[in-house]
């Protein structure tokens, strides 16, 4: 594949979408063609199951299940949107991606490591994002941003100890994949993010 996949990861109010779009402008007025995603989302399966498994109203839900949802969405964003775009040589930002699953259902929820690298391997296809902007912020801090903005969806409602347990996971993951993982100071200023995420690429470019 001749194209760049960029995901966007880090727990809630730390300003994934928009470091997601500033990047985008700044290499679309630099010439790249870029493809705006998320998960789960980015088709209209995806985006359906989104609805679901996000919904407040849709009550307590399995943590296998839950699991389950967000990689089957997976699997056919990967396949649908993800590949093909790749193929056709786009820059690909992605807001979450594997990522996610890894913080949220196995740290968060305490799903073991061995089921979510057997469904990695059902639906990934070999694909390994290129690059992975993890934005950090403390977990207090974070959450009083998400408070700010419209009524959070069912797993923004989750408690403070979850969203501690998925950080440590991310800052694990940075720690073991230093080269694909980078950590941003998701304080800093959003342009001054742009430009540390634009140099970035244009390091590994």
């Amino acid at each position: 594949m001749s194209g760049i996949f960029i995901t966007f990861e880090g727990i809630e109010g730390v300003g994934k979408s928009t470091l997601q779009k500033g990047l985008a402008e700044a290499l679309e007025a630099q010439g790249y063609s870029v493809l705006l995603t998320r998960e789960p989302g980015g088709t209209k399966l995806g985006e359906k199951l989104r609805a679901a498994i996000l919904s407040k109203e849709q009550g307590a839900v399995a943590p296998v299940a839950e699991l389950l949802i967000m990689f089957a969405a997976r699997a056919q964003h990967v396949e649908e949107c993800i590949k093909p775009a790749l193929a056709a040589g786009k820059v690909v930002l992605c807001d979450r991606f594997t990522d996610t699953t890894r913080a949220y259902q196995c740290g968060g929820r305490g799903l073991p490591d061995a089921w979510l690298e057997q469904l990695i391997e059902m639906t990934h296809c070999g694909l390994t994002p290129d690059i992975s902007f993890w934005l950090d912020l403390p977990v207090d801090e974070a959450l009083g941003r998400a408070k700010n903005r419209s009524e959070a969806d069912r797993i923004e409602q989750e408690t403070k100890d979850f969203f501690e347990r998925a950080r440590e996971v991310y800052r694990n993951l940075a720690s073991a994949e230093p080269q694909r993982v980078i950590r941003l100071d998701a304080a800093s200023l959003p342009q001054a993010l742009i430009q540390q995420a634009l140099e970035v690429f244009r390091q590994r470019v």
